[in-house]
């Protein structure tokens, strides 16, 4: 009798197999979409999973050469630089499809000339997010290829000069605009704004060659500033509603109002009739106390839910402007104070205190609410607390958090006794 064939087991394939078959099997979509949450970095290096993945990242519509994409060991700046081109050179080279977003943000990266070569590259193409972030060295003068970037919704520059030809006629659909430690004229700064008609945020920090911020944006609904300036003018700007605004430098004591010049705090909130959040940052609630401060502004800020002011409680135009923002605010929700107890009470403010009719007529019946912070315990920071508490009826929580632990427990057991309008209001101590 013959032997009878051992019948052989069917090959199962191996887990890896079976693993890697299934990423490669992948819907597009999904590959994609794992793509887009990986660094640069780490996309390339899924060219190994398998054949169907070695060319899929070249299909990336977002290139962002960072710190984590491009890692370089040397602190030598040579090095660095000629790594640095060496891999934005290959990954452009190579790169097949269209570029929406190109991020170039490396701390050890100084201005190159080779980035005038990558912007006229994205300049023949239809990039709509461009950031540009030089951490090292002077200002990098940007080549007039950028301002051929018709396709650019979001522009952000750090460390950057800006002087764009005469031909250039705006950023058509640009809507964001982010300009960080940049240098530009006057004219060319007024020029920006105006050419850009769709643009919805724009943030300004630490700037220089301008000082007269003249915005013109009809769409603008967000604004943060920081920085050096003289005046600020909104024109048209009836949709903004989220502002942060801070003066770095104190506009002095010894100015004195001058007579029939127009309220800063009026001219200042008549063009945002739409302000729903608004942080009054460093000395620009000084600044806007400098001339006549009315008990009231002509039209109230119906929408302002939040506000927050850096204030000098020493000084009393600047408590009083505070007053005129509160009584003008009657649908404020949540209100935070941030003492400035860095400069000494100058000559008027030595002279006068706020009296009680101050406070008068300025009810804050939706305050909920309120964080103070920086103080040290003083009256006039104490009188207004009081005050807070007096003319909130439904006020849920005030935090106050003082500048030092020196006389804490004093400040605490004044803050117990003031009478509260609302039953409900917890007064919350923090160790500072």
């Amino acid at each position: 009798m013959s032997r009878m064939k051992q019948r052989e087991q069917p090959k199962v394939p191996c887990q890896m197999e079976m693993e890697v078959d299934r990423i490669s099997n992948l819907p597009g979509h999904i590959v994609d979409k794992i793509l887009s949450l990986l660094t640069l970095r780490d996309a390339v290096r899924t060219s190994i999973l398998s054949s169907k993945w070695r060319y899929k990242w070249l299909n990336l519509t977002s290139l962002v050469f960072d710190n984590q994409s491009v890692l370089v060991s040397s602190q030598d700046p040579t090095i660095i630089k000629n790594k640095m081109v060496k891999i934005v050179d290959h990954v452009l080279l190579l790169h097949n499809g269209l570029i929406h977003k190109f991020k170039l943000s490396h701390r050890d990266l100084q201005g190159v000339c080779d980035i005038d070569r990558w912007i006229l590259f994205l300049s023949r193409g239809s990039v709509k997010e461009f950031i540009l972030e030089i951490w090292k060295g002077q200002r990098y003068k940007l080549p007039s290829s950028l301002y051929l970037c018709d396709k650019l919704s979001h522009l952000e520059l750090f460390n950057c000069l800006l002087k764009p030809p005469r031909a250039f006629n705006g950023f058509k659909i640009l809507t964001s605009l982010d300009l960080q430690h940049i240098t530009m004229d006057q004219d060319v700064f007024e020029d920006l704004i105006y050419r850009c008609p769709l643009l919805e945020r724009l943030t300004l920090m630490n700037f220089e060659g301008f000082a007269h911020l003249k915005i013109h944006a009809p769409k603008l609904t967000f604004f943060d500033i920081g920085g050096v300036f003289e005046d600020v003018n909104f024109e048209k700007t009836f949709h903004l509603s989220t502002v942060s605004i801070g003066l770095y430098v104190n506009v002095g004591n010894d100015h004195e109002p001058t007579i029939g010049t127009t309220s800063k705090l009026i001219k200042f909130f008549a063009s945002l009739p739409s302000i729903q959040r608004l942080e009054v940052q460093s000395f620009f609630l000084k600044f806007l106390a400098v001339d006549m401060v009315p008990r009231r502004l002509p039209t109230p800020c119906m929408e302002l839910n939040y506000l927050s002011l850096r204030v000098n409680f020493n000084d009393m135009e600047e408590c009083l402007a505070a007053l005129c923002i509160l009584r003008s605010s009657p649908n404020l929700l949540e209100l935070e104070m941030l003492a400035r107890p860095d400069e000494q009470p100058g000559p008027r403010a030595v002279t006068k205190n706020l009296m009680e009719e101050d406070y008068q007529n300025c009810f804050l019946n939706q305050l909920r609410f309120v964080k103070i912070a920086g103080i040290f315990g003083v009256p006039r920071e104490l009188n207004f607390i009081n005050f807070l508490l007096a003319n909130s009826p439904v006020l849920e929580r005030m935090t106050v958090k003082p500048a030092s632990q020196e006389g804490g427990w004093e400040l605490l057991k004044e803050l117990v006794r003031f009478r509260r309008a609302s039953v409900h209001a917890e007064i919350i101590y923090l160790d500072p």
